[in-house]
This record gives C-alpha cells, sequence and structure tokens, in this order.
C-alpha cells in the first residue's frame, strides 16, 4: 500500500441526507473529495456514512485507490481539452507560467492536488460539483503524453517541442 506522506487531500463536498422513518428523520452524511501528491497524480472518492468523519474517511481512502496520471508541461497541461460528463463540460487550458489557476471550486481543488500551477477552465453546463469532478477527470485521461506522441510519430521529445 502507498504511503500517506505527501498526498492533499481536499472536500470538494459534504452533503446531509434525511431518510424519513417512524420515529422522525435519520441523517446520514455523503462526502466527495479530491486527493492528489502535487506531483502529477490525483484521483477522487465519493464515501457514504452515518457520521461526518466516517463519510469523509471513505471518500480520501477510495480517492487514493482511484489516482490518476496527469501528463504535466511545465507546471500547466500540454494542449486544450474539453471534458464532459453527463450535463457537465470542462474547458481546459494550458496558460502562461504565473497566470495560476483560472477555476472554479471542484475544478480548483482537482488542479490544485494534481500539482498544476498554471491553467485556464471554464465550467459549461450542469453545476452539480460530482458531475463536474467526473468531467475534469474525463478531460485529464483525454490529455496525450508527450513521449507517447512523439513514439508515435517516429520523432525524438526535442524535435516535438522544440
Amino acid at each position: 500500500m502507498e504511503q500517506e506522506k505527501d498526498f492533499v487531500e481536499k472536500l470538494v463536498r459534504l452533503n446531509r441526507i434525511a431518510k424519513v422513518v417512524k420515529g422522525g428523520r435519520r441523517f446520514s452524511f455523503s462526502a466527495l473529495s479530491v486527493v492528489g501528491d502535487r506531483n502529477g497524480h490525483v484521483g477522487y472518492g465519493f464515501g457514504k456514512a452515518n457520521y461526518v468523519s466516517d463519510a469523509i474517511k471513505k471518500s480520501l481512502e477510495k480517492g487514493r485507490k482511484k489516482l490518476t496520471r496527469v501528463p504535466l508541461k511545465r507546471n500547466t497541461i500540454p494542449h486544450q481539452v474539453i471534458g464532459k460528463y453527463k450535463g457537465a463540460k470542462i474547458l481546459l487550458k494550458p496558460a502562461s507560467p504565473g497566470t495560476g489557476i483560472i477555476a472554479g471550486g471542484p475544478v480548483r481543488a482537482v488542479m490544485e492536488a494534481a500539482g498544476i500551477k498554471d491553467v485556464l477552465s471554464k465550467s459549461l453546463g450542469s453545476k452539480n460539483k460530482m458531475n463536474i469532478v467526473k468531467a475534469v477527470f474525463n478531460g485529464i485521461e483525454q490529455i496525450m503524453d508527450a513521449k507517447a506522441v512523439a513514439a508515435n510519430r517516429g520523432k525524438a521529445l526535442k524535435d516535438l517541442w522544440g
């Protein structure tokens, strides 16, 4: 199992759910969190439990299990990409050094956890935080790695980037 020494954990959403039973309302909680190492690896998790701390703990454990690698180019993404999930659409654009993370809450959490320092984003469509996070991860999966592209074209990495 991986060591927990330098993971960044961000809680994106905490939701209280009420179930109406004979004696009144029973409350449970759901948590959506993002986990990353600030070095190109990021994941998200969703956990549900009767207590807040248990829900957060479950979501963080699931996030650590589902880490995705993000190709980086000088603290930003290599090219523009659009991630889609259901009604949510996220536009991610590379930015020049010093720009910072221009993004809303859920997208910002993913970018910071991944270690991306300069990126422009626009959230289109749904405002559902769960769907936005899934759309960002869909966009991340579409990002092409420079080494793989160079190998497919039969060129050196230096020729590709210049």
